[in-house]
């Protein structure tokens, strides 16, 4: 029977790109895929005009994305490690297309539903691969290097999916079709090369039929008063990034009055651009001290997202993007590194997975909880209840992360 999980370069065929174009080419598509995810992001506000549905619909629609996230991670978390990076690589472009597809066509709520289901899956299943895939090609060059190139490949897509979509609904034919023709296209142009990627796990299974499925998460109970810190910063983290996908074309549009779709692109871009921004220039910042940074400045930052809704000011609402990105990108940094610090080695894709779900719960479960006051009370009263949500978490996450050391 084949040997799974070896990790050792084989010797390729020249056919094969070198090391540095196959990092180059994961990057890639980890950028890819995420830029997905956020195409949507200045499209929602058209959605909701042309398909005529409430606010609550547009935050499930946007949340109903941690179905396919929590079904990859707890379902084909380890596909790659078994049948190798390039085949699974291949397996998630070829769902993030049927994604799009579904979005190209999409005539109705349920259309966009299954298309955002498609795109968490896809990305679940391509970003653990190509993170994984980028730790082996480095290998024992530079170990963080690998998780800032994957993070910053991770948020830049986000931001330029978001920017481009944004660009091309606001001054090109068919909003809710041309972004989707050019992305399809993009993600024919990653299969082509993925081709060409050096595999790294050495001798994969030959059938699919072999391939283990069996959900692996956990805290083991020694770390756990640890674990604390890091799971609710990585939630802060995630639920502003959340908080800026599904929700700040919407605010824009009502408190500020800003209509443009180009001008929610580029709001997102600056998140997503000072969250890659802020991991590259703090590699030398301490994982615990990161973590803790941003848990303090979440506060400044939900304070300044609240105040440009109530004076419904644009200048606000640009320094409280920055700010917020910022916090999310030291906290998802910083807090990563240290469950990495403290998860036992015998089970560390166990505790790394229990962190991720909660990331992937800190991308939900709030803008939900926004979408579902907001039918009760005012978009700008319930965005405040957020804030004061997540500043409450901040500050116990704070608080365990000061009384727990990391190491």
């Amino acid at each position: 029977m084949a040997r799974v999980g070896s990790t050792s370069l084989p010797s390729g065929a020249r056919s094969e790109f070198g090391q540095t174009a196959t990092i180059l080419v994961v990057g890639c598509l980890i950028g890819i895929l995420f830029a997905g995810s956020t195409i949507a992001t200045p499209l929602y506000v058209i959605y909701k005009q042309q398909f005529g549905f409430s606010q609550i619909t547009l935050t499930l629609i946007y949340a109903v994305y941690i179905v396919g996230n929590l079904t990859a991670l707890l379902v084909f978390g380890r596909m790659s490690d078994q049948v190798g990076r390039r085949r699974t690589a291949v397996i998630a472009i070829g769902i993030a297309i049927t994604g799009a597809l579904v979005f190209l066509f999409a005539h109705g709520v349920a259309s966009l539903y299954v298309a955002r289901v498609l795109s968490g899956l896809a990305i679940g299943i391509g970003a653990g691969t190509g993170t994984a895939w980028l730790a082996e090609l480095i290998a024992e060059q530079d170990r963080s290097r690998a998780t800032v190139i994957a993070t910053i490949a991770n948020f830049t897509g986000l931001g330029l999916g978001a920017l481009i979509a944004g660009l091309l609904a606001e001054y090109v034919a068919l909003p809710l079709r041309t972004p989707f023709i050019l992305y399809l296209a993009v993600l024919v142009v990653v299969v082509a090369l993925l081709a060409f990627a050096r595999e790294t796990v050495h001798r994969p299974l030959a059938a699919f039929a072999q391939l283990s499925i069996r959900p692996r998460a956990g805290v083991p109970s020694s770390i756990r008063p640890r674990f604390v810190a890091p799971a609710v910063t990585g939630f802060g983290a995630m639920a502003l990034v959340a908080f800026f996908a599904a929700l700040a074309p919407s605010v824009l549009a009502g408190e500020l009055h800003v209509t443009s779709h180009a001008v929610a692109g580029v709001i997102f871009l600056e998140l997503a651009l000072a969250v890659a921004l802020v991991i590259a220039l703090t590699r030398s910042l301490s994982s615990r001290t990161a973590m803790l940074w941003s848990l303090g400045l979440m506060l400044p930052s939900l304070a300044l997202l609240v105040t440009a809704q109530f004076v419904g000011s644009l200048a606000i609402m640009i320094a409280s993007t920055a700010t917020c990105g910022v916090a999310a990108g030291l906290g998802y940094r910083g807090s990563l590194q240290v469950v990495n610090q403290i998860a036992p080695d015998d089970r560390r894709a166990e505790v790394v997975s229990a962190y991720f779900i909660c990331c992937f719960l800190g991308n939900a479960l709030p803008v939900i909880g926004i979408g579902v006051l907001s039918t009760l009370i005012s978009s700008t009263v319930a965005s405040l209840v957020f804030a004061a949500t997540i500043a409450v978490f901040a500050v116990v996450a704070l608080v365990f992360g000061l009384k727990y050391q990391a190491g």
